[in-house]
């Protein structure tokens, strides 16, 4: 199976100016979990399931007899369409994964711990810094380190700037009319969310310090609502970042 490996439990962030993912390696199932229960040496490491495009049914199909997916239907009959994806996810507290969003409409479970989610609806696009940055990869030097390797040939990857749990206002000042929601999602609970919706999410282990979930993605509708976000992100690419959001009446008060 495919484990991503950090040093501070941030996979697919933002690292200066680069947006590093995780080195990954495959390891045995029981492996993964020595180290996570402490019997195996980390090497200072933070290890993370994560691979998606259907990792639970790609890497994990012997634990299906584990899942009533039936009692999933309810989606499937919703959406008007089979799931594309499953997803298997599993760590501890020490891995976040940064703000972003995802062209699914998704169906999150979780089994083990707790998740926290920092939610924001799409419309909060203005209020992210969305840039480019260079698209960059974890290596594993001689001695066993980490280190940041810029991708070659050359690419970039649109990210969000902004951390909606600790907000930067001198870099982003706009980031100040964000709506953020939060929600934690405890064992046995289901968090349905809606496609294009910017997310952080965060994780809480259970007594022996684990977090297990899986999710379902469904392919979003590319309707009306589509079309807007992508006028929006094309109004907010031409804007200068500068520009004040801040009404005339805030001004005078403030």
């Amino acid at each position: 199976m495919l484990v991503a490996q950090t040093k501070d439990g941030r996979a697919d962030s933002i690292k200066g100016d680069c947006f590093v993912k995780p080195l990954e390696e495959q390891m045995k199932f029981s492996e993964f979990l020595d180290i996570l229960e402490g019997k195996k040496d980390s090497k200072d490491r933070i290890y993370y399931i994560q691979h998606q495009n259907g990792s639970f049914e790609k890497e994990y199909h012997e634990l299906w007899r584990d899942v009533n997916i039936e009692d999933l239907n309810f989606a499937t009959e919703a959406f008007g369409i089979a799931p594309d994806a499953t997803n298997f996810w599993c760590g501890t507290a020490q891995s976040v994964t940064s703000l972003h969003k995802d062209p699914y409409e998704n169906i999150y479970c979780v089994i083990k711990g707790y998740k926290t989610f920092t939610l924001l609806p799409p419309t909060d696009l203005p209020f992210l810094y969305q840039k480019n940055y260079q698209s960059a990869t974890l290596a594993e030097t001689e001695n066993q380190d980490l280190v940041i390797q810029k991708d070659e040939p050359p690419s970039s990857v649109p990210w969000i700037s902004v951390d909606p749990d600790n907000l930067n206002l001198d870099l982003y000042p706009n980031s100040k009319y964000i709506h953020p929601v939060r929600c934690t999602v405890a064992p046995g609970e289901i968090l349905y969310l809606p496609s294009m919706w910017f997310h952080k999410v965060g994780q809480i282990g259970d007594n022996e310090g684990r977090n297990i979930s899986i999710n379902l993605w469904y392919d979003m509708k590319y309707s009306f609502n589509y079309v807007y976000y992508r006028l929006l992100e094309e109004l907010v690419a031409s804007t200068p970042p500068q520009i004040d959001y801040t009404s005339d009446k805030e001004k005078e008060e403030g």
